[in-house]
């Protein structure tokens, strides 16, 4: 076994690794193979903020609106990085809010998993329950999303591209990317 692969074998981070980017990207499905595979628990933010809100998102974004869910997202996602080390899924949204993301480049290391429009799509069209989605025709809107995006989901530490080939595929790339990362073997800071 080569040395740059066993490093890549033995890889053990000393912060948080937080996936960032779109819905649809597999930040769910990745996140959880992830875990599994570095032997890290994984939390979804999004399953969190409706545990601690006691409904779910789309019950939130109707009921209480946007605002009101980010700053709930906010809070869970400091919450969950005060931890120890995991593996987090956010939410597509959660990234944008330059508070989130201050609190994620001090205690973790984030992942954009990209992926194209068509693949978007795709994948979103398996759920009916994306507040974000309900406003129009779901292409436009990812379109639309993609371009605001984007640009910010490039700030993260490491990105992994999250489109053709299997999830474990993704998953192996991700380790690798994360292994020659030098923010994952640091710790976080306070």
């Amino acid at each position: 076994m080569g040395r740059r692969l066993m490093e890549v074998h033995r890889f053990l981070p000393r912060r948080t690794i937080v996936l960032v980017g779109l819905m649809g990207a597999g930040k769910s499905k990745i996140g959880r193979r992830l875990a599994a595979r570095l032997g890290l628990p994984f939390f979804d933010s999004d399953f969190e903020i409706e545990a601690a809100a006691g409904e779910t998102i789309e019950e939130i974004f109707a009921n209480r609106g946007e605002r009101v869910f980010r700053d709930g997202e906010r809070r869970v996602i400091a919450r969950l990085l005060a931890q120890p080390v995991q593996v987090l899924a956010t939410g597509g949204g959660a990234f944008m809010d330059p508070a989130t993301r201050d609190v994620i480049a001090r205690r973790a290391v984030s992942v954009w998993l990209r992926a194209d429009l068509d693949t978007l799509v795709t994948r979103v069209s398996r759920r009916s329950n994306r507040p974000l989605l309900k406003a129009g025709e779901p292409r436009a809107i990812l379109a639309k999303l993609i371009e605001q995006r984007y640009p910010v989901y490039g700030e993260a530490d490491v990105v992994v591209d999250s489109g053709a080939g299997s999830p474990e595929a993704t998953v192996n790339r991700a380790i690798a990317a994360l292994a020659g990362c030098p923010r994952s073997s640091l710790p976080p800071e306070p």
